[in-house]
C-alpha cells in the first residue's frame, strides 16, 4: 500500500519499478482486453460457409450456410445461422443471443416440424447440427465469459503467440477450460484447445487464412474443430 500510495502521489504510470510485478491473471485479462478492443465497431456481418463434416473413416458430408452477425454495443453479439443445402437440412436456422454474463439465448428452427426449438442452458455443451462445435462455441466470445491466466509466449508457425488459460464463468459449459494462442501482433486467435468436464482433452480449433476487412477487422477463412476423443472433424 505505501508503494501505491507513493505512486499516485507522484503520477507514475508503472509500479514494476517497485518490485509488484504483475500477476499472470492480470496479463491473461489484458491480453483478452486488448484482443476484444481490436474487434469492436465492426456493427454487421454477413459470411457464405462451406461445412465439411468427416467421421472418422474419413467420409464426409457438406452443407452449405449464411451467418449474419449484429454486434451489440452493451451485451453479447446477435446471430443467425441458416442451412441453404443439402435438401435434408434446408432452412434449419439457429438464432444466437449471447450476453456477457447470463446464459445466452439460443432457438433452433427445424423446418420439417415447422417448430422453433429453444436450446436450454444445460445442453449448449451438445453438438451443433450434427457437428463438432458445440452450441455453446457459436456465442459470441464475451470477456466476461471467463476468467483467465497468461502461461507463456509460444511460437505459432511464422508467429508469436501469447498462451492464455480461459476459465468458463458459466456452470453449465462443457468445457473445464482453454487453452487459446494468440498471436502478439494483431491479437487474432489462431489456435485453441478445448478440455471436457474430466478435464481431458476433447478438440482442438485451428483459424487460419485471416483476412483484413474495412482496414480493421480480421476473420479466419477456415476453421477447422478437430475433436481428439472420437477422430472426428468439422
Amino acid at each position: 500500500f505505501p508503494a501505491k500510495a507513493i505512486i499516485v502521489a507522484l503520477g507514475l504510470a508503472s509500479i514494476s519499478s517497485f518490485g509488484i510485478a504483475q500477476t499472470a491473471a492480470e496479463k491473461g485479462l489484458e491480453i483478452a482486453i486488448e484482443a476484444d478492443k481490436r474487434n469492436t465497431g465492426w456493427q454487421d456481418t454477413t459470411a457464405e460457409m462451406t461445412m465439411i463434416l468427416r467421421n472418422n473413416r474419413g467420409e464426409e458430408s457438406i452443407r452449405n450456410l449464411r451467418v449474419k452477425s449484429l454486434e451489440v454495443v452493451d451485451d453479447g453479439d446477435k446471430s443467425l445461422t441458416i442451412f441453404d443445402e443439402p435438401k435434408d437440412v434446408s432452412g434449419t436456422a439457429l438464432l444466437t443471443f449471447s450476453h456477457k454474463t447470463d446464459s445466452d439465448d439460443q432457438w433452433l428452427y427445424l423446418p420439417a416440424l415447422k417448430r422453433v426449438k429453444r436450446i436450454a442452458s444445460k445442453n449448449k455443451s451438445g453438438p451443433f447440427m450434427g457437428s463438432e462445435f458445440a452450441f455453446e462455441d457459436l456465442s459470441s466470445q464475451e470477456i466476461e465469459k471467463y476468467t483467465y491466466e497468461y502461461l507463456k509466449d509460444d511460437a505459432c508457425g511464422e508467429l508469436t503467440c501469447f498462451v492464455v488459460k480461459r476459465l468458463p464463468t458459466d456452470e453449465n459449459s462443457g468445457y473445464t477450460s482453454q487453452i487459446a494462442w494468440i498471436d502478439q501482433t494483431e491479437y487474432r486467435i489462431i489456435k485453441v484447445d478445448f478440455y471436457d468436464r474430466k478435464d481431458a482433452l476433447l478438440k482442438t480449433l485451428v483459424s487460419d487464412g485471416y483476412t483484413q476487412y474495412l482496414d480493421a477487422f480480421w476473420r479466419p477463412e477456415k476453421m477447422a474443430m478437430q475433436n481428439h476423443q472420437t477422430g472426428k472433424s468439422t
